[in-house]
């Protein structure tokens, strides 16, 4: 098993798994662990529900056939980019898709390749694990963060154990089939899907590695160096 540090920097977002089942001790353990992760006032507003067998061929089922006569999906229940999204942001969001496709030799004027790549996020890549996050539709953008500390706890967790995932943001366009096939209550809003289980080591896909800004971009240090002057 590997630590912390070594899981924050082999974790990527795998697109192509291995059919080889997830154990369901496996999964309960790093469930159980990633319950522990903070939230605001300890309010924990996540709601998981973690798919497999059977039931996840129904749902992929279903989820085709939403397809088939939608091609669009359905309409999220919550914006998931901005939508006059600016630079940096923005730039770096296609070029996350350039680099993407570009990697797996679909170009960009290949409209159809561009699709059918995208459509196997409703396939959760050919992961054996298909988990859908959901958030209580009561909660303000605090407890939306909380979230976020969930599945990068539950993330990490998968990848100490030698699992692999994917999150998705794609499932909130499918959250109508989702709920219906999940028996998800009205109560809970349909955040996102996880792909999980092992990762193909011989797909192309899988070698991409997408590059991070230097944290100078992102952190100001203020009066770290007259605290190591005055030492």
């Amino acid at each position: 098993m590997v630590g912390v540090s070594q899981a924050v920097q082999s974790r990527r977002s795998v697109r192509s798994f291995l059919p080889d089942p997830v154990p369901a001790g496996t999964l309960h353990e790093i469930l159980e662990l990633a319950q522990l992760a903070p939230s605001s006032s300890n309010m924990q507003p996540w709601r998981v529900f973690a798919v497999t067998g059977a039931p996840l061929a129904d749902l992929l089922q279903r989820v085709r056939e939403t397809a088939a006569a939608n091609p669009r999906g359905e309409p999220p229940e919550y914006p998931i980019y901005a939508p006059d999204l600016k630079d940096p942001y923005n730039a770096r969001r296609i070029a996350c898709a350039e680099d993407l496709y570009g990697h797996i030799g679909v170009a960009r004027e290949n409209k159809l390749g561009r699709l059918m790549h995208f459509a196997r996020n409703f396939a959760f890549f050919g992961a054996p694990v298909g988990l859908i996050v959901t958030i209580d539709r009561t909660m303000e953008r605090g407890q939306w963060a909380d979230v976020g500390i969930w599945l990068s706890t539950f993330m990490l967790l998968a990848q100490e154990r030698g699992l692999s995932t994917c999150a998705q943001a794609a499932w909130a366009g499918m959250n109508r089939t989702v709920r219906s096939a999940l028996a998800i209550p009205d109560e809970y809003l349909v955040y996102c899907g996880i792909a999980l289980g092992y990762a193909d080591p011989e797909a192309q896909i899988n070698t991409l590695r997408i590059g991070r800004e230097p944290i100078e971009s992102a952190v100001t240090m203020i009066g770290f160096e007259e605290a190591a002057e005055a030492r």
